[in-house]
């Protein structure tokens, strides 16, 4: 049993909606907008450190849903074939929650000087996104979690389309007409879902035998909505440029949080409800991945804009993320949520350090940079540790998680893990020569001359990445103990329902 007896999963994600009715309350003037600055910060941080109330209490040794709540929603209260709000997390979700949690605050901080006009309304913005967000990894019902997965477009295709750059309303409609499109097959596959099982329970879902020819449709609309979201090769194309015309803060979440939801949902759905379907659709899936990682690759090392260069090897890193989930290994799937969760630290850190360089020199092109370590040593440092964990250096947090995909991947097909690792090679590649132009050389250019280091609200803001980033690099257990008991389960669910169909065929006339 959990200590915490309270709705925490429900205070959690609508803790930051109470922020939303204060900063709804404030006049608009310089002051309001001040004050709105003051109570999203406050809010994050408090949503926080209720967060962390969940990795105290949470039991690992269990593959059980913690934390339940289960309400009456849509329908009678006694029929168990009605939507429910139901909410929990395992070892898996867990940790999402946390990592969004935590980077909420961090966004707050980075937008403090850069966002100067409709400061409320920005700031009610990244408030509703994190209750958005907080909800897809907490909710327990289909349509609750359709609904949460879906909504968190609105506040994001705003921040983009509103604060972002100058292609800013193009980059935002490709966004949101592109992650539409796969959720609309997604809801189409839960209704035929619903309308099998008679339940919206995801929990009864995960113990419901689909028959094989339903679970390729199912599998292929869920696939529909996850590879987009995540991004796959070739449905990839709306990030660069999401990225590139997205402020600061909305580029951390959308590399943090939003790319994870892909991720998440194969492993929610797409493995444990249509194991078939997964098995039959594993060696699509590693050319896809392959394709996504070299790629990619090979295409930011062409890139003159840092961001645009930043958000093609976040496609590339994704790739080894689904390469390790459908290796369908322990070691693959560990790899695969911890570069999740690795790669949310470490991409919206590189974020937040060409937010840096940005707000000083308004320019992203790499050619208007060089010698950067002369004038800014701090900058240089924390650009260098998150460049260094991007690349997949060892003692990084982006070491590992590599490195148990790889190892998942050499298990189940030594070919596609070869391909694979051409990937970190060319991920030094661009990782290195980015960080050689913008840090390294004479200091030559006049604009430079009197550039400043960061200052004191950047250091806070990058500094808990820093340790978190090499904390996990060298001492990883805390994540993967969390996640170690589920993920096992995930596992040998999967291999008894493929044994199971196999004995199946075999008996069969």
């Amino acid at each position: 049993m959990n200590a915490v007896t309270s709705p925490i999963l429900s205070v959690i994600t609508f803790l930051p909606l109470v922020g939303v009715l204060f900063i709804l309350s404030l006049p608009r003037s310089e002051g309001g907008d001040r004050n709105a600055k003051h109570a999203a910060l406050y809010t994050t941080l408090f949503t926080f450190g209720v967060s962390l109330l969940l990795w105290i209490n949470f039991d690992a040794t269990t593959a059980d849903f913690q934390f339940v709540e289960d309400f009456a929603w849509f329908g009678a209260a006694d029929d168990a074939s009605s939507i429910r709000y139901r909410m929990g997390v395992d070892g898996i979700s867990m940790l999402f929650v946390i990592l969004t949690t935590f980077l909420m605050p961090l966004c707050i901080l980075a937008s403090w000087e850069s966002i100067k006009h409709r400061v409320k309304e920005y700031m009610i913005a990244f408030l509703l996104l994190e209750t958005m967000m907080i909800g897809v990894f907490c909710a327990l019902d289909l349509m609750l979690f359709y609904i949460f997965f879906e909504a968190g477009l609105i506040p994001m295709y705003l921040i983009i389309g509103v604060w972002g750059g100058k292609r800013r309303v193009y980059a935002s409609y490709k966004f949101f007409l592109y992650t539409l499109l796969g959720s609309v097959l997604m809801l189409l596959a839960m209704l035929a879902m619903y309308d099998f099982a008679n339940s919206t329970d995801i929990r009864v879902l995960l113990k419901t035998d689909f028959p094989a020819d339903m679970q390729w449709w199912l599998w292929l609309a869920f696939f529909a909505s996850f590879a987009v979201k995540l991004p796959m090769w070739p449905v990839h194309t709306w990030l660069p440029d999401a990225h590139v015309e997205a402020p600061t803060a909305g580029s951390v979440i959308l590399a943090g949080i939003l790319l994870k939801m892909g991720g998440y949902g194969f492993l929610r759905f797409s493995l444990p409800m249509f194991p078939l379907a997964s098995h039959d659709f594993a060696m699509f899936v590693f050319a896809l991945s392959v394709a996504a990682i070299i790629i990619t690759s090979l295409v930011a090392l062409a890139q003159e804009d840092i961001k645009k260069l930043i958000a093609y090897s976040s496609v590339a890193h994704m790739g080894f993320v689904t390469l390790g989930i459908f290796t369908f290994t322990r070691q693959g799937i560990d790899g695969a949520i911890f570069q999740m969760l690795s790669h949310g630290l470490v991409s919206a850190a590189l974020f937040l350090c060409v937010g840096v360089i940005y707000d000083r020199m308004h320019t992203r092109e790499i050619k208007a940079f060089g010698g950067l370590v002369e004038r800014m040593p701090i900058f240089a440092f924390c650009f260098m540790v998150f460049t260094m964990a991007n690349v997949g250096l060892p003692g990084t947090s982006g070491f590992v998680g590599e490195f148990l995909t790889l190892l998942g991947a050499f298990k189940v097909n030594t070919t596609v893990a070869a391909l694979a690792t051409l990937g970190v090679i060319l991920s030094a590649a661009y990782a290195l020569y980015l960080y050689r132009r913008v840090v390294f050389g004479e200091l030559e250019k006049q604009s430079l001359k009197n550039i400043l280091d960061m200052n004191p609200r950047e250091i806070a803001i990058l500094a808990p990445l820093v340790i978190l980033t090499i904390l996990f690099g060298v001492y990883p257990a805390p994540l993967l103990d969390v996640m170690a008991v589920s993920v096992q389960n995930l596992v040998a669910n999967y291999h008894l329902a493929i044994s199971q169909s196999a004995a199946a065929l075999a008996v069969s006339p």
